[in-house]
């Protein structure tokens, strides 16, 4: 039963970053920006995010930069939206799974011609 609150609380947590982010006023932080995966640790103290965008591996380390030094904004909004009895540390990471995926189904894709 403790696994299927954390899985809620996880996609709940999901959910507002992704409103979230997209008030964030850094220049750094445009663009299709996607959040792939969350690592929400048993105690919800602490968050990491895993991000990636679809222009590349070099711009989602940027949009991280902006996101890290925007976090203790991001913190405050996603206390006020969801009801926890303390709002995560949120720890932004960049991650290039999908344009490794696209790699990868690409070369399936040569092969099988």
């Amino acid at each position: 039963m403790a696994s299927f609150r954390m899985d809620r609380t996880s996609e709940d947590v999901k959910r507002e970053l992704t409103d979230i982010m997209r008030s964030v006023k850094d220049p750094r932080v445009n663009g299709l920006l996607t959040i792939l995966k969350i690592d929400l640790s048993r105690d919800l103290s602490t968050c990491k995010v895993y991000i990636s965008s679809l222009e590349g591996m070099e711009k989602a380390k940027s949009a991280v930069v902006g996101l890290n030094s925007a976090a203790g904004y991001v913190r405050r909004e996603l206390g006020m939206r969801i009801k926890l009895r303390r709002s995560p540390q949120i720890q932004f990471i960049a991650d290039d799974s999908i344009e490794h995926s696209a790699h990868i189904n690409k070369m399936i894709h040569d092969l099988n011609r």
